[in-house]
């Protein structure tokens, strides 16, 4: 999880056919969200280049995911976020459907939601990076070998549920040994640039010298604002921007010991984690509280995107080699934050855990093609554009067409971008 993770229905034709209501009321469709700094574009799924070749079974699967949290929510919140009220809606639906195949999801999403392209005013494309779950070794007690500790949360960040509690010990502060006494480290790591990383991806696995595998997330921050350290290497000519990646800036850090450290403190931002019960095999939780899915889970602005909002993203990403040559076209869901994560047209991509996937996370800094599925019940506007335009739903297709003969899967977008698989 990126610094604060510390991170969206069948067609109507179908509904009918289980008995369901295939129309949306009036009232239901006054909703309406604005989104800041940011133009927007409705298009037609066929705009979507790749939207045919995804493997919609799997975005469903990652999409039910983020509806066992959205069902939990109360009224207020539906009230208080048009998209979330409309979300909370397509997600009550799903429970009459259950898993669907390839063809039955695709045409889910299709009725449900409606595309709108986001970006930036004056451009035409949002901006994606890459976030993993890092992996150290590391012990219960500091020894020569492992002496920087990962520390937990003081208590009353916790209990306030508010960073800013100790927002007077930066990182510089801590570091020199503001918490100590305190009784707050969780284990200890071999490498100072370790934590500062695991502190930016927001999630870390320590394999500890007993054996036991230690799964940490995000839990507060001492809010101070984050900033990224990698534009001082830029600024001083170091690393040149074309260059700039999470791997050169750690090798840089490793090989410059002392001026790693001061680089680490411009960015005053630090964060602690806690435990949690997670097994080796499963994925992190996202701040939706679900767990993340490789290749699927985006971190978002928060302030800005409901958790659970689909989005497809197509852009050409530097995944099998270090050149941007990858197409990579999938739909996948807002399940995280974080505190560098800001803007409309902007997102991290989860890719899973270990050293190998860092180095292919540390390398995703490429525009790309931003759009938001919107529920249908809901207009979406830009500030200082044209608004959007409301799109009809479709016409219910007839019941013959929605048989079980439809083909369950389609080419999956993993061949185009493939990511290692899970493990078991």
């Amino acid at each position: 999880m990126a610094a604060s993770r510390p991170n969206f229905a069948i067609r109507f034709g179908f509904l009918i056919g289980l008995g369901l209501c295939a129309s949306l009321p009036a009232a239901a469709r006054e909703a309406a969200m604005k989104l800041p700094n940011a133009q927007v574009e409705a298009l037609d799924f066929a705009a979507l280049a790749g939207w045919a070749d995804d493997d919609h079974a799997a975005a469903y699967a990652t999409f039910l995911k983020s509806c066992s949290a959205i069902l939990k929510g109360g009224k207020a919140m539906r009230a208080a976020r048009p998209v979330y009220g409309a979300l909370f809606k397509v997600c009550e639906r799903t429970k009459a459907v259950g898993q669907l195949g390839g063809e039955q999801a695709r045409a889910f999403f299709e009725d449900n939601f409606k595309p709108v392209r986001i970006a930036p005013p004056g451009q035409t494309q949002g901006f994606y990076t890459g976030y993993y779950e890092t992996e150290f070794v590391g012990s219960r007690v500091p020894t020569d070998e492992f002496k920087v500790p990962i520390y937990a949360a003081p208590a009353e960040t916790v209990r306030k549920r508010k960073s800013k509690v100790f927002a007077h010990f930066d990182r510089t502060a801590i570091e020199n040994g503001a918490l100590k006494g305190k009784k707050l480290e969780i284990c200890y790591v071999k490498n100072p640039v370790d934590v500062f990383f695991a502190q930016i991806q927001g999630s870390t696995r320590v394999k500890l010298d007993s054996g036991q595998l230690l799964r940490l997330n995000y839990v507060a921050s001492n809010g101070q604002r984050y900033t990224p350290v990698g534009k001082f290497l830029i600024d001083r000519g170091i690393i040149a921007k074309e260059d700039m990646s999470m791997d050169r800036i750690r090798d840089w850090m490793d090989a410059n010991p002392e001026e790693g450290r001061e680089l680490r403190r411009k960015n005053r931002s630090f964060v602690f984690f806690r435990e949690t019960a997670l097994a080796p095999h499963d994925e992190c939780i996202g701040a939706q509280g679900i767990p993340l899915t490789a290749g699927r889970s985006l971190a978002v602005d928060r302030k800005i995107h409901v958790y659970g909002t689909p989005i497809w993203v197509d852009a050409e990403l530097p995944i099998l080699s270090e050149k941007p040559d990858t197409k990579f076209r999938r739909l996948l869901f807002a399940q995280d934050t974080g505190s560098a994560i800001i803007g409309s047209a902007r997102a991290d991509i989860y890719f899973g855990a270990g050293e190998e996937i860092g180095h292919i996370a540390g390398r995703i800094k490429q525009y790309g093609q931003f759009v938001m599925l919107v529920p249908r019940s809901v207009a979406v506007n830009g500030n200082g554009v044209a608004p959007s335009q409301d799109i009809p739903l479709p016409q219910p297709r007839p019941k013959a067409i929605i048989a079980d003969a439809v083909p369950t899967t389609t080419v999956s977008a993993r061949e185009a971008a493939p990511l290692p698989k899970p493990r078991r």
